[in-house]
């Protein structure tokens, strides 16, 4: 989202720096090394609706380079892989009876032509799921895929979280092939990451890598009004008329001190959902389908995503399989802290027991990633008390995925939020002060 509203400032005219925490830009989207490949830490697939993630792609030069594949999913349930990658699958699944299919092919159909998100939010996931798909599919189905997502966190998550899934994976059907397409650039993430800070470069923005921000506050020097102070820590202090901050909520509270009460107290009041997520280089795949979703509660991974179903192994990964093996965990659960040591043998002894042809000996490359911050729990009402955009101080404006309402987390729908609340609350706030400062 930085990089996308850096690109949108300097359009506009502005002298514009981004600064990143990180050694290399790209956040929750970053490359890094794995074994002899480098590819994105997280999994990340891009749709045939991502409309403005293919138009960004189109401007670097890439969009001509997306690789389509047709996609299987599979079920893990009742100690047995299944597949539902199709219709005839979906009436064949065996864990529920017919009528409870039934029940729940409706719901999910029925969520994917609701408009309204709002009248969504308003309602508990379990109370929705149990209306329309019954208290069999959901306690077969809905609420094991549930506690893997959200764990105990989905007794305050809303409607709208099955909502936003549904209507987006229905809308990638809608627009063009009927049937499970997903994409992705050669190269991966890295790559885009490389040609999109080259694209900013060209155009004149500053990128400070390893720059994280440790405080931003107003100037009190006599210096213009509205000028912001930007402490990076040791020493490195620059003066910016704006500040568009992008990291989660309760860091931005902490970031900035001169936000009132009421603001640090919203921004603390996000909840997100963490993950732990290994990748992991195989000689042999595990399966044809790209996510197993998993039903059996013994199993303590929320899915297992083989993302070499997708992209090229010759090509792309040395002739290897990657498959990453997440856990969300809400952003205060002790098992963010899990030891990298008792994770892999947590993950390693697992696949045993899913999977019978499954054998260490395989494992050629093995790396776990964390974020404390994913994604904003989509609680009861949460757009009634959602921070601000536009704070109290001057100049100073905290837009992150939490902002994020008619979608789940993606990378298209953090190019569309950034796009359109830049345009929308940020520059038409920034053009009012303008405009009163010269009056």
């Amino acid at each position: 989202m930085g990089l996308k509203i850096a690109k949108d400032l300097v359009a506009k005219g502005q002298d514009v720096t981004i600064a990143e925490a990180a050694p290399k830009f790209g956040g929750l989207a970053s490359a890094w090394k794995l074994g002899d490949i480098t590819w994105d830490r997280f999994y990340h697939v891009t749709l045939l609706s991502d409309s403005y993630l293919r138009e960004l792609l189109d401007e670097l030069g890439l969009e001509k380079e997306l690789d389509w594949v047709e996609t299987r999913t599979g079920f893990y349930a009742g100690g047995e892989l299944l597949s539902m990658s199709n219709t005839a699958e979906f009436l064949k699944f065996p864990p529920l009876s017919m009528f409870e299919r039934l029940r729940l092919g409706g719901t999910i159909f029925y969520a994917s032509k609701i408009r309204n998100w709002r009248r969504m939010e308003k309602l508990s996931v379990e109370k929705w799921l149990r209306r329309w798909s019954g208290n069999g599919a959901f306690e077969k189905v809905w609420l094991p895929l549930l506690k893997a997502k959200l764990g105990e966190a989905y007794k305050q998550t809303s409607a709208a979280f099955i909502w936003a899934h549904t209507a987006r994976m229905y809308k990638a059907r809608r627009s063009g092939a009927k049937k499970e397409m997903f994409g992705y650039v050669p190269g991966g993430y890295a790559r885009i990451l490389e040609r999109f800070c080259e694209y900013l470069t060209d155009k004149g923005v500053r990128l400070l890598a390893g720059h994280p921000v440790t405080s931003v506050r107003q100037c009190n020097d006599g210096s213009p009004s509205g000028q912001l102070e930007v402490d990076f820590g040791e020493g490195r202090i620059e003066r910016f008329d704006n500040v568009v901050s992008t990291i989660a909520s309760p860091l931005i509270a902490k970031q900035c001190e001169e936000l009132s009460d009421q603001e640090k107290q919203e921004l603390n009041g996000i909840k997100y959902i963490g993950v732990v997520c290994a990748s992991m280089l195989l000689k042999k795949p595990i399966s044809p389908y790209y996510v197993t979703n998993i039903t059996d509660t013994w199993v303590p991974l929320t899915a297992v995503i083989e993302m070499s179903t997708i992209v090229d192994s010759q090509t792309q990964l040395d002739g290897q399989h990657l498959v990453y093996l997440p856990k969300y965990l809400p952003d205060d659960h002790d098992g963010l802290q899990e030891s990298d040591e008792d994770y892999k043998e947590k993950c390693l002894s697992t696949l045993e027991k899913m999977y019978d042809h499954f054998s260490r000996d395989n494992v050629t490359a093995f790396q776990i990633a964390r974020a404390k911050y994913v994604a904003a729990l989509a609680t009861i009402d949460y757009s009634t008390r959602l921070p601000p955009i536009v704070t109290s101080v001057p100049g100073f404006y905290a837009l992150n995925s939490a902002h994020i309402l008619e979608g789940n987390l993606n990378v298209n729908e953090t190019i569309r939020l950034g796009e359109d609340k830049l345009a929308g609350e940020v520059w038409t706030d920034y053009l009012s002060r303008c405009k009163a400062e010269s009056a």
